[in-house]
């Protein structure tokens, strides 16, 4: 099953890149604030994050993302990678609006995560159904833990990043 934009058919792992890009520029403009109001609420001071270390997490899950799709592409989606992406990302939707209805407002992603998302999300997994491979409930399990574990484990690098920039960026007296 594929899908459409401006006339051009998408496979699932091209729509679900797709969707995935466009739903995690949101996420880059909107994490500094996020961030500030949640090491606000907690007083945990790690959580702050500016722009360019919201866009270093983004990239780094970009490039694991995009390799799952390629992957997805080049093995007919059999890749346990793709379909561990397909089934954590479409499971990180849901976590969007718990995340929003926990802070009782707008939190990064959750504008595109049911619009944009969710349907690429879901094209690849119709595609995968309709090739007689579908989402195991292992994959669903191991897709969802896996994609949050790369999510910390990306927001985690760009924090260290981040901070190892700003130390070298230091005049040597403050140090």
């Amino acid at each position: 099953m594929r899908g459409y934009v401006g006339g051009m058919a998408l496979s699932g792992p091209s729509a679900l890149f797709l969707a995935w890009s466009l739903h995690d520029l949101e996420e880059i403009a909107a994490f500094p604030a996020m961030s500030q109001r949640l090491a606000d609420a907690t007083g945990i001071d790690a959580v702050r994050m500016d722009r360019s270390q919201g866009a270093l997490a983004v990239g780094l899950m970009g490039v694991l993302v995009g390799t799952a799709c390629v992957r997805g592409a080049r093995t007919e989606g059999r890749s346990r990678l793709y379909r561990a992406a397909v089934a954590g990302l479409e499971a990180h939707v849901w976590t969007h609006l718990a995340q929003s209805v926990a802070a009782r407002g707008y939190t990064a992603g959750v504008a595109t995560a049911v619009p944009v998302m969710l349907p690429g999300a879901r094209r690849a997994r119709h595609e995968l159904e309709g090739a007689g491979r579908p989402l195991t409930r292992a994959d669903r399990i191991g897709g969802t833990a896996f994609m949050w574990a790369a999510a910390v484990a990306c927001q985690v690098t760009a924090g260290v990043v981040a901070r190892a920039v700003r130390r070298r960026q230091e005049p040597e007296a403050t140090r």
